[in-house]
């Protein structure tokens, strides 16, 4: 058997999230007030708390970036325009129809 060249935490990704999504809403149906006290940490109606775990989670990603092959991109531009289509054609539209 191969080794997976993903660690354990990517691995099981779809887990942590659902373990996460399952925590988070024992903590709101256990503790209601912990969910008003982190309410108050919200500014121009964006949550602090959920901004930084956000920047958490994206920032390792970003350290992985290598920024010479950005300059690269248009000589094969096809897996850009993929991910734009993808990104800002399909998804909002199934997002909105699946809500």
């Amino acid at each position: 058997m191969k080794k997976s060249p993903l660690g354990i935490f990517e691995t099981y990704l779809s887990v942590w999230v659902a373990v996460c999504m399952i925590a988070g809403v024992l903590i709101g149906r256990s503790f209601p007030g912990f969910v008003a006290f982190m309410d108050r940490w919200t500014l121009y109606q964006i949550s602090i708390p959920v901004a930084i775990l956000i920047w958490l989670m994206i920032y390792p990603m970003m350290l992985q970036i290598d920024f010479g092959s950005i300059m690269k991109v248009g000589k094969n531009p096809k897996g850009l325009i993929i991910t734009l289509v993808v990104n800002w054609v399909i998804k909002p539209f199934t997002m909105f129809g699946l809500s």
